[in-house]
């Protein structure tokens, strides 16, 4: 348990985060320990019957164009007269940030757990994942984007038929501070049972 000292951090963290745009993340990405750190907070969600409903594929380096190629052919077979600054854009979409991590949710029936809780599950390590990169003085953006739904990149990149993308969470440090957006007033989306 983190000391009593500690708490105002993580308080100031929950309530100042701001997603990045991937274009203005900057390297250096995480170190390995770094990395590690990060997918093992990532890993520590809530997990009704322990079924680890989800898992992670890591994108660095020049594996971030790898994947960015098999964009690009799906991105073809859909757009046959795309641009070439257009295909280029699609070739970059996960090496825009120094490091990207999908959150694969791997929910299925069982006799006890819901899908839907599992594919909670997989939702929380996703944002375990955005939280802990700003903990560690990161910054991020959880995106998924069309490619997230195309059955021939997910086959690309390794995600079976019945796993689904929860979203790329692309890391890096923030290029220039972000400005916050207006949130929501407690007003309009908290009711209290029973209240007049």
């Amino acid at each position: 348990m983190l000391p009593a000292h500690a708490m105002p951090n993580a308080i100031d963290l929950f309530t100042s985060r701001r997603s990045i745009k991937p274009v203005e993340l900057v390297g250096p990405a995480p170190t390995a320990a770094e990395l590690s750190t990060l997918l093992t907070i990532a890993s520590r969600v809530p997990d009704h019957g322990r079924l680890t409903p989800w898992r992670f594929i890591v994108f660095e380096g020049d594996a971030r164009l790898k994947a960015g190629e098999a964009i690009v052919a799906a991105f073809r077979k859909k757009q046959p007269n795309a641009t070439p600054e257009q295909i280029e854009r699609e070739r970059q979409r996960l090496a825009r940030a120094p490091l990207v991590v999908a959150v694969v949710s791997r929910a299925a029936p069982h006799v006890k757990i819901p899908e839907w809780e599992q594919v909670l599950s997989a939702g929380a390590a996703a944002t375990s994942l955005v939280f802990a990169t700003y903990a560690l003085g990161f910054a991020a953006s959880w995106l998924t984007e069309w490619y997230a739904y195309d059955r021939d990149v997910l086959d690309a990149l390794g995600v079976k038929p019945n796993e689904r993308i929860v979203g790329f969470v692309h890391i890096g440090r923030a290029e220039k501070p972000a400005e916050d957006r207006p949130r929501p007033a407690l007003e309009d989306i908290v009711t209290r049972f029973g209240a007049n």
